[in-house]
């Protein structure tokens, strides 16, 4: 009796661990598609000497196939954590605890530097649960997060994403812990430092300037700080792993997200349409999707480090399809650079043919060149 050929073992071992799998009642994992092994090779050809490391999460939420670079790694996410507090602030209306007309009082210690036009607002200034929630999702607003973590506590923060996505996340913390643990990697005595201190510090000119107010703020002589460049303090700060979790998970909960299930349907929208509104990140993974889709998504932005990620629908036949993406990028030689890598993720998943009903290279698909840029919107 003849052997069989390659192909005849390939569909006989199929059909053999596709019969293990239904006696044993084990969900099959899905084919790989064509999109997938493209897109694999194009995330591959990103990283190169002198480029930016990159990391991508690409996940199809109808047939669950999936495409990753480096997604399993810890990325350094920034204000990307703020879709978190989205969502604990959600439940808490959602449970009755407050409402988005409950005002929260602008205090002297909620400063953060950073986007958004709540440092322009007087201590004592009452904002509603809504405006600040607008406010940190749409332009990525640090002041307003914090006030926003203050009222639900960091603990439930925490305690949310642990549930959703079990082990995906570090620790998430407050916007102005973040820069006094950053300040903290120079001098002694950084926890200290006020709101309007963090301002000051923004507004130096350069890091020799920033340093020189640092020393003056916590009464540290200069020239004698605990590592000798800005840039040292944030790897120092980075290395710690606060704020930062694997790309994968972020993909799985912006899928429980799209899915209904980390909130009710009628908060689901809401924050899914707060989420089309976002006015940063427009050179980022946006400028590389075809015009026709929607793209509900956060940003984040920090020194040497820089992200985007979310949920991409889209009709097609006459049903919506969902793909959520995740990128970060670190240690780009500019924040150009940053969101140029970015934007070339966003079109080789557009090539790719996922977005475009497997046409490859469509013509509704951008370059991601840079060439294209549209005019300078926020970066957070």
């Amino acid at each position: 009796m003849k052997a069989p050929g390659p192909a005849a073992v390939a569909c006989l071992l199929a059909v053999a661990c596709a019969g293990t799998l239904a006696a044993t009642g084990a969900d099959p994992a899905p084919a790989p598609a064509a999109w997938a092994e493209r897109l694999q090779l194009e995330l591959a050809a990103l990283d190169g000497p002198g480029r930016a490391r990159v990391g991508v999460y690409v996940r199809d939420l109808e047939t669950g196939v999936s495409a990753s670079h480096h997604a399993e790694q810890r990325w350094y996410l920034a204000s990307m954590v703020k879709l978190p507090v989205a969502i604990a602030v959600l439940r808490g209306i959602e449970s009755g605890q407050f409402a988005f007309d409950t005002t929260l009082t602008l205090r002297a210690s909620d400063y953060v530097d950073g986007a958004g036009l709540t440092n322009g607002r007087s201590v004592g200034t009452p904002l509603s649960i809504r405006h600040l929630l607008e406010q940190m999702i749409i332009y990525s607003d640090n002041t307003a997060t914090d006030m926003l973590i203050g009222l639900v506590g960091l603990a439930k923060v925490n305690a949310l994403v642990e549930s959703l996505v079990p082990e995906g996340f570090q620790r998430i913390t407050g916007l102005a812990e973040i820069r006094r643990r950053i300040y903290g990697q120079l001098v002694p005595n950084a926890d200290r430092l006020a709101g309007v201190d963090l301002l000051l510090l923004r507004s130096a000119r350069s890091d020799a300037e920033r340093l020189l107010f640092l020393a003056r703020l916590v009464d540290a002589p200069p020239g004698q700080h605990r590592l000798p460049t800005v840039d040292a303090a944030y790897d120092a700060y980075y290395a710690g792993g606060l704020n930062s979790g694997r790309l994968d998970a972020y993909g799985e909960l912006l899928a429980l997200l799209a899915d209904g299930k980390a909130l009710t349907p009628g908060y689901t929208d809401y924050l899914l349409e707060l989420l089309e509104r976002v006015a940063t990140g427009t050179h980022r993974l946006k400028a590389g999707l075809p015009p026709d889709t929607r793209f509900a998504h956060k940003t984040g932005t920090q020194r040497r480090r820089v992200c985007d990620a979310g949920l991409v629908r889209w009709l097609e036949d006459g049903r919506q399809r969902r793909v959520a993406i995740v990128a970060c990028t670190r240690d780009a030689r500019s924040l150009d650079r940053a969101e140029s890598t970015l934007m070339q993720v966003g079109s080789a998943v557009c090539r790719s043919g996922l977005l475009t009903h497997g046409v490859t290279d469509a013509a509704t698909c951008r370059h991601g060149t840079g060439t294209d840029r549209q005019p300078a919107a926020p970066r957070r």
